[in-house]
């Protein structure tokens, strides 16, 4: 066998000279190390009680972080109390779903939100059909807040704090499942549960965090998948003498890897994503790459001799039939209330119709058309905004949103001060957090694109998946919290940055001492970073010097 050779086999098999080859089952998923007992036995705890709390952790850890999650997204969730930015679209279109089935017409915001807030309450709703700019998910979900606490600021914001919520508990769970450590899922968790941007948007009823923890659990589940069709190929490996299993390119080549009912899921939550906004199609496509790449990936560490002709042949069709389909379906489900509908806007336009496409029903043509204009409506989005942004700023906090503003007096509101105070609600992310993500995703890039690391090219694929496409549309209305969608991504690959400063598992005591100063000191700086942030993220009252200091950048007034 020449060099060459050598070399190849060596990579495929795992060996290293003078030590027995790796098992491939290992390789092809690697296993959850045993957790350490040795924290809980310096408390006191026995090695038996140790490492049942150690394996208890896996799951209360994650809650444990959701829990600190929600209680700061739940705080005093009905302040302001007024409708904040977009909310004026989106609690009155959840409204409208909720009573009609379908978007009504309300009247201007200058005479709805007012009557909306009053005492008592005024909801000038029409029930004639009004055309809107994004399909009805993301109304949905706010709908069921509003049916079960009324009209109410709260009532609005309740589901996308309670999202915020959950997200935050599945990405514990992800970051452990792509680590394989329970601490770093954990601290995973901890950053966006300390994003300002994220809070605000938990906090706030619009669509984007909705999008964003749909394509997420997608996220999820894919990983849950990768994990389960990998570990079937394994199986189906022969054993050898010694019972290690070592590549064998037939079975490579040929094997199948069975129901994969977790890639239906991500399917039907990719179709959620994708009803909520558009952007979520791109989660779509650019996840159904990244789960194909994870097949050749998986089919050549197990010998496959042509790994890519193997998936065309054997992944290919049910990895398309699992997830376009299904997304499609769940698509067209979430319009069921419009076309149930009579009064619905556009929903008997093609009543009547004929020509080339008549064979399709009447109603799909109708929401086809309707989609249509809809298209029209954003691509052709073009009003400037005074907090619009380009997508180039976004990574560096270039330019957020001020959702809401007012200017307490002395002795109102809390302003305690000889002089007018602030309360605002910002749409930025924790700086040190974002600016600390910037570097992560360059160390990701190295990592990927030098040492093949597949977690770095999955955490790079979703951060493209919800930023790259807004460069497509430069002269678009924009605004930076649609960055809310790829934030738990920018999550992990801190994460990941912050694993490799505590040294890999056989770095020397000191390497890890050190290691582990400069990630707590990091961790830290950004939690103080979001506690300092964290008034105008809620929308407290402050003095106005207060909120000047915390204006770091001229861009952010």
């Amino acid at each position: 066998m020449d060099g060459t050779k050598r070399l190849r086999a060596r990579r495929i098999v795992g060996a290293v000279p003078g030590r027995p080859p790796a098992d491939v089952r290992e390789r092809l998923v690697p296993p959850f190390p045993e957790p350490s007992p040795r924290l809980w036995a310096l408390v006191g705890l026995g090695p038996a009680s140790a490492g049942r709390v150690a394996r208890a952790m896996e799951w209360l850890g994650p809650v444990l972080v959701a829990v600190l999650a929600g209680a700061i997204r739940f705080w005093r969730l009905g302040r302001p109390r007024e409708v904040v930015f977009d909310e004026t679209y989106y609690a009155k279109d959840a409204w409208s779903l909720l009573h009609l089935g379908y978007e009504g017409t309300w009247p201007d915001r200058k005479i709805a939100d007012p009557g909306i807030l009053a005492h008592p309450q005024v909801i000038p709703l029409s029930d004639a059909g009004s055309f809107v700019a994004h399909p009805p998910t993301g109304k949905w979900v706010i709908a069921l807040g509003e049916g079960l606490f009324g009209l109410t600021p709260f009532g609005w914001r309740f589901m996308t704090a309670l999202l915020g919520t959950l997200s935050v508990l599945l990405l514990c769970r992800i970051g452990r499942r792509l680590f394989r450590s329970t601490f770093l899922g954990c601290l995973a968790g901890v950053l966006l549960a300390v994003d300002g941007l994220h809070v605000v948007m938990s906090r706030t009823a619009l669509l984007d965090l909705v999008v964003m923890v749909f394509a997420l659990a997608a996220f999820g589940c894919l990983l849950v998948d990768r994990d389960r069709a990998r570990a079937r190929l394994a199986a189906a490996l022969p054993a050898g003498a010694d019972g290690r299993v070592r590549p064998d390119g037939d079975t490579a080549d040929r094997a199948g890897t069975g129901p994969r009912p977790w890639r239906l899921a991500a399917g039907l939550f990719l179709g959620l994503a994708a009803s909520t906004k558009w952007n979520g199609l791109y989660f779509l496509a650019f996840f159904m790459v990244l789960t194909l790449l994870w097949d050749v990936g998986a089919r050549r560490v197990a010998g496959a001799r042509h790994p890519y002709r193997a998936v065309l042949r054997r992944d290919l069709g049910p990895s398309l039939l699992s997830l376009v389909p299904v997304a499609v379906v769940t698509y067209l489900v979430t319009w069921t209330g419009w076309f149930l509908s009579d009064d619905g806007w556009g929903r008997h336009w093609a009543d009547g119709r004929g020509g080339t496409w008549s064979w399709i029903p009447a109603p799909l043509r109708s929401l086809w058309h309707y989609e249509y204009l809809v298209y029209q409506f954003n691509v052709g989005l073009h009003t400037p905004h005074k907090y619009q942004s380009n997508p180039w700023s976004w990574l560096v906090l270039g330019r957020p949103v001020l959702f809401s503003y007012d200017s307490p007096q002395p002795g109102e509101d809390g302003c305690h001060t000889a002089s007018a105070c602030t309360r605002t609600v910002l749409a930025l992310g924790t700086p040190v957090l974002w600016w600390a993500a910037c570097l992560a995703l360059v160390y990701l890039l190295y990592r990927w694109a030098l040492r093949r690391d597949w977690r770095a090219g999955t955490v790079l694929c979703a951060v493209g998946a919800g930023y790259l496409p807004w460069f497509l549309y430069q002269d678009r209305t924009v605004f930076s919290f649609y960055a809310v969608v790829f934030v738990p991504y920018l999550c992990l690959a801190v994460t990941m940055m912050i694993g490799a400063m505590l040294g890999p598992p056989g770095a020397t005591e000191r390497r890890r001492q050190a290691g582990a100063v400069a990630a707590g000191v990091l961790v830290l700086l950004i939690v103080w970073n979001f506690v300092y942030f964290f008034p105008i993220y809620t929308g407290q009252t402050i003095p106005y010097s207060g909120w000047q200091a915390r204006m770091w950048l001229d861009s952010w007034v």
